[in-house]
């Protein structure tokens, strides 16, 4: 929703619904599949112990159908009625997703960067639906919810590290308890300069800029304290900013966004501004 909403062009409803149906059957695809791949580790989980698979509510054959079925649907949906670079983007996040993240869970901490890369590409489907491109906004949008991934997931999975550990996944906050904090704040700090990017880019007015860094600021802090002392009382704090802090990062960025013709309008009025002055002098 936000890629396409920032994108430059025409925007159609019809388009935007059918992005928005082609990216959830994706979603559910790679879901799907890694859950039917995970589902013995799931069931050593607390959190993940009341899934679908490990309540054998669905069977393995049927979980895979269900997961291939509904990617290739999605990524179909989106080549036909959408555009075939949005459906390329879409059909290789379910790939990294399924095939890279999942596996790498279980070997290397490296797993949260790849993860990342599958959070941070569905703003670029939005924005390739509407431009048919990937253009420096889409980039940008991308690198924003890349960014944002690390102080989101390092902090949940502070409080989750007993479960993590026990069914062998290699977190960061498993295996790297500093690193883990550090990178959370390296990256909550990371959202500053992008946010400076985006007006610089044309994308936003300069106003966002000010509003961004007050919305930055409390994610900023959070991370710090948790960087500084990681316990389960910060890692949560952290955890709630980051949950507050994307969606009204992404509604004012909207807010201040750049339409077609704005930065036309301007020039014209500033020639006529010129004229002006030269014809009363």
């Amino acid at each position: 929703m936000a890629g396409y909403a920032m994108a430059p062009g025409a925007v159609s409803v019809a388009t935007l619904l059918w992005t928005t149906l082609g990216t959830a059957l994706c979603v559910s695809s790679a879901n799907s599949i890694n859950q039917w791949v995970e589902a013995p580790y799931d069931a050593q989980m607390s959190r993940t112990r009341n899934r679908v698979m490990v309540r054998q509510a669905m069977s393995p054959p049927h979980a895979f159908v269900a997961g291939t079925v509904a990617g290739a649907a999605g990524v179909a949906m989106l080549y036909t009625l959408v555009n075939p670079v949005a459906a390329a983007i879409a059909g290789a996040n379910i790939l990294i997703y399924t095939c890279v993240y999942t596996p790498m869970k279980r070997t290397s901490i490296a797993n949260t960067w790849a993860g990342s890369v599958v959070g941070a590409l569905p703003p670029m489907i939005g924005w390739a639906a509407c431009t048919g491109g990937i253009e420096a906004g889409a980039w940008v949008m991308g690198a924003v919810l890349y960014a944002w991934q690390f102080p989101h997931f390092n902090a949940l999975s502070w409080n989750l590290r007993p479960d993590y550990s026990k069914a062998g996944y290699r977190m960061m906050s498993v295996t790297d308890p500093g690193l883990n904090a550090r990178v959370a704040l390296r990256y909550a700090v990371a959202l500053v300069p992008l946010s400076a990017v985006a007006c610089e880019l044309g994308l936003t007015t300069w106003w966002f800029m000010l509003d961004s860094t007050l919305i930055n600021a409390h994610m900023v802090w959070c991370a710090y304290r948790f960087w500084k002392h990681s316990s389960d009382d910060t890692a949560r704090k952290l955890f709630f900013s980051s949950l507050i802090h994307l969606p009204l990062y992404l509604a004012v960025m909207m807010m201040h966004k750049i339409h077609d013709g704005e930065d036309e309008d301007d020039d014209e009025a500033d020639k006529a501004d010129g004229v002006a002055a030269v014809a009363s002098s």
